[in-house]
């Protein structure tokens, strides 16, 4: 079939928008005539705000990566842009096919909706979950399951005895029988262990259920120096995975769906139902590689990008933090630092108060680190800590 001029055109741009994210040309041309008035130019106020790494901003890179991208409409024939981020992904994941979606919330609904049938069913879950607090009761309004919430023994994460204890796996008419597992990684910053995701991984084959991955935050656990493991050795165990390009990778929106190639043609239909299928999706999608690229990082592991600083920045919070005598929920694994305001002695309204007084926002007991926290806002962080203990002091 001969390829028309236009198609040989936007062909040649997806090539050179989604190898680097980047033309050189066209580079130049936005950083010079771009407004420097607009937000893109300006410091942002995230770069001031702890409370999450959902606030990053996209980057110039970003909106280059754009002008260069493919217009095709993604539901009518495919665009190439688009095709290129799935298919790419999917593969760093370890996996047959992708599909991309506009949020981690709707990857892990249509994930559900794909692999249920017809009820009666339960998804299995850790207490902590996403899907338990914060997709708006989506289970059981779109899927008709039953959610089994379950609290972690160690505290950490779900061990495969803590799903035995919980799961129902029954003919008995009176159960709602178990047909999903959704682990998260990380949660709360924590990284679920890989022998222990290929321990649950063994036993949900041996009984038939399918596991699904919320790995919204799965790029912290691959770029973590604490272990080797890749984002294909944490992704490859799941029959699905959704990961998210808007938290701290930093695009402006989208998340991607992977399995295999069956799963992937029955999570487009579910998309479509949900209202998530987009036309010029290519924006999205040239967006999104940039930010692969430019923060994950351009291998398995995070090389080259800029998650494993924020790492260690966060550990220096913790650090800095318990030699003050503070006390903290959890370790510090990756960009978070979840103080523990009630054992350390402190409000944490008064570390809110301190903060702002300080320049700085801090919402809750968690602490989010993400690329583009500037570092005068680590000091006015560490002054805010110092004053908060200090005032504790004062007052016993």
């Amino acid at each position: 079939m001969a390829v028309s001029k236009h198609e040989e055109t936007q062909s040649n741009n997806v090539n050179k928008s989604t190898t680097n994210g980047t033309n050189g040309n066209t580079s130049k041309t936005i950083m010079e005539t771009h407004p420097t008035s607009t937000a893109w130019h300006q410091p942002q106020r995230n770069a001031y705000d702890f409370h999450s790494d959902t606030i990053t901003t996209p980057t110039l890179s970003m909106l280059q990566a754009i002008t260069n991208c493919s217009l095709e409409d993604d539901i009518y024939k495919g665009d190439p842009t688009t095709a290129h981020l799935e298919s790419s992904i999917a593969q760093l994941a370890g996996h047959e096919a992708g599909l991309l979606v506009m949020s981690g919330t709707m990857g892990n609904q249509v994930a559900i909706r794909a692999h249920l049938g017809a009820p009666p069913h339960s998804v299995l879950c850790d207490v902590r979950s996403h899907i338990v607090n914060y997709e708006a009761g989506g289970i059981a309004t779109l899927s008709g399951a039953q959610l089994i919430p379950v609290q972690p023994k160690n505290n950490h994460h779900l061990t495969l005895e803590d799903i035995k204890k919980r799961i129902i796996i029954s003919n008995d008419v009176h159960s709602c029988p178990t047909k999903i597992i959704c682990l998260e990684n990380t949660l709360n910053g924590l990284i679920m262990p890989l022998d222990e995701i290929h321990r649950i991984s063994a036993f949900a084959r041996e009984n038939n259920i399918l596991l699904h991955l919320d790995g919204a935050r799965v790029w912290e656990a691959a770029a973590s120096t604490s272990n080797n493991t890749s984002l294909t050795d944490y992704c490859k165990p799941f029959d699905s995975v959704s990961l998210c390009f808007s938290k701290g990778l930093g695009a402006p929106i989208g998340s991607l769906l992977v399995g295999n190639k069956a799963f992937i043609t029955k999570a487009k239909w579910i998309r479509k139902m949900f209202g998530g299928s987009t036309r010029q999706a290519g924006i999205i999608a040239a967006a999104a590689q940039t930010a692969v690229t430019e923060t994950f990082g351009t291998g398995p592991n995070g090389e080259g990008g800029k998650l494993r600083v924020c790492h260690e920045k966060a550990q220096r919070i913790g650090k800095i933090w318990e030699e003050l005598g503070g006390k903290m929920t959890w370790p510090v694994e990756t960009n978070m630092a979840w103080l523990d305001a009630e054992s350390s002695g402190i409000r944490i309204d008064d570390l809110i108060r301190v903060g702002k007084e300080e320049g700085i926002t801090v919402r809750s007991e968690r602490l989010v680190i993400h690329y583009q926290i500037a570092d005068e806002a680590l000091a006015a962080l560490e002054r805010a800590l110092r004053r908060v203990i200090a005032e504790r002091e004062q007052q016993q």
